[in-house]
């Protein structure tokens, strides 16, 4: 694999330039149809491109290829859940982004979006959409986030890990969604059962639709 085409297709989706990156990893499969990398990019791409056919198409070829690859199957999970928007094979504007705000209900004090700091590989980080779910990896003093595969993607700021480690020693249970990926920036939206985050009425909606 030509190490240089894979790092400016990362960089191309991390500047939200879908056609870019559509186009660089079809090079990289050319070369290597069983590049699953490549084709979990591709797949990305696809659905940044609001091109569900294709994306689906894209995903159902990882699995040809690798029965267990978790990225294909939360991407084929997602489109079964959501019925007929799944079968459209290109959505609209209104629809994609109505599609894509599905788990961002906010419940004031329940739910918090938040940058994660320290981020780890873009390689890691880039190939995430909009609404994986991610999960929380406690340790002593922080709490980091990885995929479903276990890969470190970054952690929570320390006041927010130092909230959340005591809130689930207790028991309590949270769901972890990707909000948004760009360079150098993943957004996360958590959501809890409890009342878990202090009312913050000077924190805006409009953040809500980066």
């Amino acid at each position: 694999m030509d190490e240089n085409l894979a790092q400016k297709a990362i960089a191309a989706a991390l500047n939200s330039d879908w056609h870019q990156a559509i186009t660089i990893n079809k090079l990289i499969i050319n070369e290597d149809n069983e590049d699953i990398d490549a084709l979990n990019r591709l797949a990305h791409a696809y659905f940044e491109n609001r091109d569900v056919s294709k994306d689906t198409k894209t995903s159902k070829t990882v699995l040809k290829l690798d029965s267990d690859n978790n990225i294909a199957k939360k991407s084929l999970e997602r489109y079964k859940k959501n019925g007929p928007l799944g079968k459209q094979r290109k959505l609209d504007a209104s629809s994609f982004m109505r599609y894509k705000g599905m788990a961002f209900i906010e419940e004031p004090g329940k739910t918090k979006l938040t940058a994660l700091i320290n981020l780890g590989s873009e390689k890691i980080y880039s190939c995430l959409n909009t609404g994986d779910e991610v999960f929380f990896n406690t340790h002593a003093h922080k709490i980091s986030v990885t995929t479903i595969n276990n890969k470190y993607i970054g952690k929570l700021t320390d006041d927010l890990s130092a909230r959340l480690r005591l809130l689930i020693k207790d028991g309590n249970k949270y769901q972890i969604t990707i909000k948004s990926v760009n360079k150098n920036i993943v957004k996360v939206f958590i959501k809890g059962d409890v009342l878990s985050f202090p009312l913050d009425m000077s924190e805006s909606l409009g953040e809500f639709s980066s």
